[in-house]
């Protein structure tokens, strides 16, 4: 079932954009049909199914061959800065290139706000065929409609978290239309849990997790759409629907978590030996935007990269297929750093590569170095009062030998003399999206599914509900099952290391194994400096007053204090200790209205220019430009008027 929710968007995207105010052009509209279909085909039920695959792909895959992904979810916060290559960076500095147009960037003002409504577009056609069509079929009228609701309140969803207010629209353009009006945040936001809550009454759990929408999906994003309602971000009119909301959040997500267990080792998330293997199917999986190995598809995922840095410049390195292809794009911050017990949580252990092996080889320093034998780079994540380093670059510590060598190239997250890993574009990977089935070395075209949803982050949202409630007893057994999976457990080897290098084995392209600078080990126990230990760990939080030192230090820094906010601010820790990287972040931050504080206390380069109107992107000006008002394009103060304040 996976490779049939795959992208033929493209065969019907003339017709469906036709509405689309800034797609639209003299060229635009009088180019010829190449197809053989009309618009007729959609009204037929083997036409709705093509349909409803096109919508999949356009909502849920589009934005990951893309730098739109990312650019709008890990940048601009707390986790991630700009890394060796600012390519993107005003979507992270929020500088004078960051407005409602983007200039010197891949991803423009337009690109999310056009990919989102052409989606939209897509599940309007969907379905207004499958109300019209003469059908008892199931397959139509339940599960195709539910799918269909399913990724038209999905893209709302992510429009009224990106943007606040945005035009509503629920008819398929037959012409091009040209006048649309701003809905509320509020008007946006009961349609989506309107829309979510038709496709969690018409789906059910009978189907191929992750790859198709479920019932439980539907659960899972509508209490995503409650919890959002309720944030700070709507506190000037949700007082009214908040305390039901925050009941169904709980209701639903309970629904959700007893059929998605948690996967018992947290690394199996991440240990990705094929496209489409076991991996890609965990229990824990409640949703995700797949891709194949099928090239006809034309689907790639460009998530492989931009999380690499960069490490084939070095002496002794080369570029490899399992050392990924470096973007060097989004570098994790100290917050990132230091928000872990990086003595008992493995959490970030098992998603960050802190270690190199030599797949070049040669003579460095004096020193003579071998090919798929020594080691020639390691990350030291170390505590801030940890006195062992002075220097940050080619840090040759005599105390730390690998194979009786000096390692050529060490990088210390906190030195004795102050110099750490920023603005240094030197920084240990994330590699839960790392991925070498690729079909060549320079290749970045990703295979690997990439996961939208999962029951952890489930329990995380029954959390913050639970503490909005004032309930936080009940919170932390929310956050403690969350938090104890990624505990070290009894027997296990904390210096173990694996990734989605274990894939190239699968790759049409092939390496000696010499070359490959990927290695199964981690700096775990060379930044601890502590002696080995394969002892369970114990992560639960015993109350309130207790919490653990990681989080009271990032409160001290932020200046949090009363047990809401201090609690409010420990699940958004817990966030990035579970799901760092994940496509969450920014918006987590901003319906939450403390993105401004944590990137001004950890992004090094938002910090001086993020102001409280960035809590909302700019709509853009190609859609202000290109829409009209009783027949007459805007006014500059109308086009203010519809603007985000601050644009």
């Amino acid at each position: 079932m996976k490779n049939n929710k795959k992208h033929f968007a493209n065969v019907f995207i003339a017709f469906l954009l036709l509405g689309m105010v800034s797609s639209c052009s003299d060229d635009f509209l009088d180019e010829e049909l190449t197809t053989q279909r009309s618009t007729e085909y959609f009204t037929t039920e083997e036409g709705i199914q093509s349909l409803i695959t096109g919508a999949y792909y356009k909502v849920l895959a589009s934005p990951f061959p893309s730098e739109q992904q990312f650019a709008t979810t890990n940048y601009g916060a707390d986790e991630f800065h700009v890394g060796g290559d600012d390519t993107n960076s005003p979507w992270n500095n929020y500088d004078g290139r960051f407005n409602s147009i983007i200039i010197t960037t891949r991803t423009q003002a337009q690109e999310p706000w056009d990919n989102f409504y052409a989606g939209i577009a897509m599940t309007n056609q969907a379905i207004e065929a499958i109300e019209t069509i003469d059908s008892n079929n199931d397959a139509i009228k339940r599960t195709a409609l539910g799918e269909a609701h399913f990724l038209r309140a999905y893209n709302y969803l992510k429009l009224v978290r990106q943007y606040g207010g945005v035009p509503i629209k629920t008819t398929v353009s037959t012409t091009v239309e040209l006048e649309f009006t701003r809905a509320t945040a509020e008007e946006v936001l009961a349609f989506v849990i309107e829309d979510f809550t038709k496709a969690y009454n018409l789906l059910d759990n009978g189907v191929i997790f992750p790859a198709q929408i479920s019932k439980d999906a539907a659960a899972h994003y509508l209490a995503k759409a409650y919890l959002t309602r309720t944030s700070e971000i709507n506190d000037s009119w949700n007082e009214s629907t908040k305390s039901a909301d925050l009941e169904a959040v709980v209701r639903l997500s309970d629904e959700v978590i007893a059929n998605h267990p948690l996967a018992a080792n947290y690394q199996e998330l991440w240990d990705f030996t094929e496209p489409d293997g076991d991996n890609e199917f965990l229990p824990e999986l409640i949703l995700s935007a797949q891709f194949s190995r099928d090239r006809s598809l034309v689907t790639s995922n460009f998530s492989t990269v931009p999380f690499t840095a960069r490490y084939d410049d070095l002496p002794t390195m080369k570029r490899d297929l399992t050392g990924m292809r470096p973007y060097s794009r989004l570098a994790a911050t100290y917050f990132t750093y230091d928000v872990f017990d990086k003595v008992n949580d493995s959490r970030f252990w098992k998603v960050f590569r802190t270690k190199h092996r030599v797949n070049r080889g040669g003579t460095f320093e004096g020193v003579d170095y071998t090919a798929g034998e020594d080691l020639g780079i390691m990350y030291i994540i170390n505590s801030p009062d940890d006195d062992r380093f002075d220097l940050t670059i080619n840090n040759n510590n005599p105390d730390i030998l690998y194979n009786g060598k000096t390692i050529p190239h060490v990088y210390v997250a906190h030195a004795a003399d102050g110099v750490g890993l920023l603005p240094n574009p030197r920084f240990p990977s994330l590699s839960k999206h790392f991925d070498s089935s690729r079909s060549s070395i320079n290749d970045n075209r990703g295979l690997r599914d990439e996961i939208l949803a999962r029951s952890a982050e489930t329990y995380l949202m029954a959390a913050e509900a639970k503490i909005r409630m004032g309930a936080y007893s009940d919170a932390l057994s929310y956050i403690n099952a969350v938090r104890n999976r990624g505990a070290y457990k009894n027997g296990e080897d904390r210096s173990f290391y694996t990734d989605g290098a274990e894939a190239y084995p699968t790759s049409e392209f092939t390496q000696p194994i010499e070359d490959n600078s990927y290695i199964k080990e981690n700096s775990y126990y060379e930044s601890n400096s502590i002696p080995v230990s394969t002892d369970a760990t114990d992560l639960t939080i015993t109350g309130t007053a207790s919490l653990p030192a990681e989080d009271e230090a990032v409160f001290a820094i932020l200046g949090v204090s009363g047990e809401y906010d201090r609690m409010l601010n420990l699940v958004l820790n817990e966030r990035t200790r579970e799901l760092c990287g994940e496509w969450h972040r920014w918006e987590d931050l901003s319906r939450t209205l403390t993105l401004v504080d944590r990137a001004k206390a950890y992004n090094p380069e938002a910090a001086p220019n993020i102001k409280e109107h960035h809590v909302l992107r700019p709509i853009p000006q190609t859609f202000l430009d290109g829409i009209y008002k009783d027949g007459v394009t805007l006014t500059p103060a109308e086009k203010a008027a519809m603007q985000n304040p601050g644009y």
